[in-house]
């Protein structure tokens, strides 16, 4: 079948798409070296519509390269390149195509198309450039690395093979020309470990310091500069010289390490990252067309996955709900923040102050109950900025101004008198926090708004003593605050809209996702994890091993284990959360007596890390009273998941959050839920757990799912 007929067979099946243009325009290099064509990516919107490839996208690049092909064997041009519009190059396959195809055939011709129209630049009788000139992803980077050489833009901010993350390979060329042309090891980083660390991405010098890029400039004249660095290589001025690629045991380590990291990570739950390696190793002895072949089969068989369908589902709630929050209020309706109060200065409170000033940059004033805390918490922040400063993250005008907003005084009056928006974090207790907000009201301005971090406290009762309530908001982030994205946006029974609209907006500026929730026990990552780690808890209790009751959840995938989360949390925290939902659903929340015996002991978690894998301590170990009723790890795994089903079905009967979309999105966002779930519900729906304990499923058949 030919590349048109592929392609307009693609097309059917995808009439939505955002067409990109491949517009063919010629230039006269320097120095006389002769005429050349470059190919501007362009989907005719601006960068915050990046440019795509779908079917009609990729007929018009083949057409493109019809008329290059055409010129280049007709000796009218030297060379030819592919650039994007300014700050996107391409981030690749649009996949709302992909989730359109529903036969093995279908997903075979999507991976072919983009093969056969991408190869076809690196067999052009000229040499072919790529200019990364701005953000790069998957088939972005592909057709890229398809070319002869290849120049990035410093100014590059993102640049990745995201396609494990979202349940893909890298199928139009990435899992096999990356690693001959970088080495398997460098490859594994990029297409394994970095897609399952939150999709990390790669800035424009780390491109080049890998070799993906032979030269990189500086974004104001990257064009003009890497034509005339063509122009060189052209004119052969200029060698580009790459080192050999290792093909012997390197190869097999690097493998065997990625191999690691995707146990790490997935536990063998998503197919994803297993198949990228398998091509990754056959592709050791640099038969690209084989590699080409394994790419199409397994980027075919992965499309029809529902690792692929709830991995998509993530990304569009990532990207597209957290930046339209449900049931949020009018945005106009926000107040401006000019300067922001924090009572506390403890760690959790100097974060926060660090957060707000580098993101709001309006100053921020710190109080605690003595100026030693005061004078700690102060020194963080600044501290912090010197470590920003010293990664060239900011300049030394910057570092500067920073540290200046950041200030910290005992007197909460002279704090807080002009302040706009106070925030407290202190210690978990509501009468503490009622005595800090009754002070707070008394020194504030009238429209200031007063937000809470509380994790699991009534954000109404918090406020049930003020004569104006209704400025209360509940403001909880998650730890460490810079780098999980959730903030769990808290309606108390009296809060106004105005209040709310102010935080959503400054929960805009802190770069956050944020979700509105009910004023409900723990909210809801809290109260999720309380149960699943709770009923984890009880089965330990009752007398299953630990090491049992750990491996139980291995299938689904999760960044870590219940008990060592448990440690990440810290025991006494999540003792205190368990507490705290058992008096309000003593029948749902336990309160484990051994986790109580922990805490007591002054334990840390119920590891030691000695031979540097987890392993019970011993001390812990001793503490243990279990009783004799032992269940198997699918036995474990039926009665958590069953027991989160049922709280999440309770929770969205409660109307603490709009939708269960809304669920999964805290939970990607605040805990780290894997993409390749697409949260939580779309997995209970998949293992039949939704339906065998509410009845029905929690999203519609197709969603985020395979269709039936």
């Amino acid at each position: 079948m030919s590349i048109a007929e592929l392609l307009k067979g693609a097309a059917e099946l995808f009439p939505d798409e955002v067409v990109t243009q491949a517009h063919v325009r010629h230039l006269d290099l320097p120095g006389g070296v002769g005429r050349f064509a470059l190919v501007t990516l362009d989907n005719g919107l601006d960068h915050t519509k990046p440019t795509t490839f779908g079917p009609r996208s990729l007929a018009n690049i083949d057409a493109a390269i019809d008329q290059v092909e055409k010129e280049a064997s007709e000796g009218t041009i030297v060379g030819a390149g592919v650039t994007g519009k300014p700050f996107i190059f391409a981030v690749g396959a649009d996949l709302k195509g992909l989730v359109g195809v529903k036969t093995l055939e279908d997903g075979l011709a999507s991976g072919r198309a983009g093969h056969d129209v991408f190869k076809r630049l690196s067999g052009l009788a000229v040499p072919t450039f790529a200019y990364y000139n701005g953000a790069a992803m998957g088939g972005g980077v592909e057709i890229g690395l398809h070319c002869t050489y290849r120049t990035v833009s410093a100014a590059t901010p993102a640049f990745s093979l995201p396609e494990v993350f979202l349940g893909l390979v890298p199928g139009w060329g990435g899992c096999t020309l990356l690693p001959n042309l970088i080495g398997a090891d460098r490859a594994v980083s990029v297409i394994i470990e970095n897609s399952l660390n939150q999709n990390r991405q790669l800035k424009g010098g780390q491109v080049y310091d890998l070799g993906i890029a032979d030269a990189l400039f500086e974004g104001a004249d990257f064009l003009e500069q890497s034509l005339l660095w063509t122009a060189a290589v052209l004119k052969g001025e200029l060698a580009v010289a790459r080192p050999d690629v290792d093909r012997g045991e390197a190869w097999d380590q690097a493998v065997a390490r990625g191999r690691a990291a995707a146990d790490a990570k997935v536990h063998g739950a998503a197919p994803a990252a297993y198949r990228a390696l398998d091509i990754i190793a056959a592709v050791k002895d640099g038969d690209l067309q084989a590699g080409f072949d394994a790419e199409d089969r397994a980027l075919a068989e992965l499309i029809l996955s529902s690792e692929l369908r709830a991995g998509n589902y993530a990304f569009n709630l990532v990207q597209k709900r957290a930046k339209r929050p449900a049931g949020a209020p009018d945005k106009n309706l926000a107040r401006p923040v000019t300067k922001v109060g924090v009572v506390g200065a403890g760690l959790m409170a100097s974060q926060l102050a660090l957060l707000f000033v580098r993101r709001l940059e309006v100053p921020v004033v710190l109080t605690d109950i003595d100026q030693e805390r005061v004078d700690k918490g102060v020194a963080y922040v600044h501290a912090e900025i010197d470590k920003l400063l010293l990664k060239s993250r900011i300049n030394p005008d910057k570092s500067n101004q920073l540290k200046a907003l950041v200030t910290g005084v005992l007197d909460k009056a002279e704090a807080f008198s002009d302040a706009d928006f106070v925030i407290e974090a202190v210690f978990e207790e509501l009468g503490v926090k009622q005595k800090v907000f009754a002070e707070l009201e008394a020194v504030a301005p009238a429209h200031a708004i007063f937000a809470t971090n509380t994790s699991s406290l009534s954000v109404s009762e918090m406020a049930s003593k003020l004569t104006h309530p209704e400025r209360v908001v509940g403001f909880h982030f998650f730890n460490p605050v810079a780098v999980l994205p959730l903030l769990e946006i808290v309606r108390g029974e009296r809060t106004d809209d105005a209040s709310l609209a102010t935080a959503f907006g400054v929960a805009r500026k802190l770069k956050k996702s944020a979700v509105l929730v009910k004023d409900a026990p723990a909210f809801v990552v809290n109260r999720i994890l309380t149960r699943f780690m709770g009923e984890i808890q009880n089965v330990i209790d009752e007398g299953t091993p630990v090491a049992v009751a750990e491996r139980a959840v291995e299938p689904l995938g999760l960044p870590m284990s219940p008990l060592v989360l448990l440690e990440l949390v810290g025991p006494a925290i999540g003792l205190h959360v368990s507490e705290t939902l058992h008096r309000s659903f003593p029948d749902r929340f336990t309160v484990s007596r051994n986790l109580a015996a922990v805490v007591k002991a002054g334990k840390r978690g119920f590891y030691t890390y000695d031979s540097g894998k987890p392993e019970l301590d011993p001390e812990v170990a001793a503490l243990l009273t279990q009783g004799d009723t032992v269940l198997t790890e699918e036995q474990t795994r039926d009665r958590v998941l069953d027991a989160v089903a049922q709280e999440i079905g309770l929770m969205l009967a409660e109307g603490v959050v709009a939708e269960p979309e809304d669920i999964d999105l805290c939970l990607i966002t605040g805990a780290g839920w894997p993409f390749h779930l697409g949260g939580i519900t779309p997995y209970l729906d998949r293992e039949g757990v939704s339906e065998r304990v509410n009845g029905r499923r929690f999203l519609a058949p197709g969603v985020a799912s395979v269709p039936v």
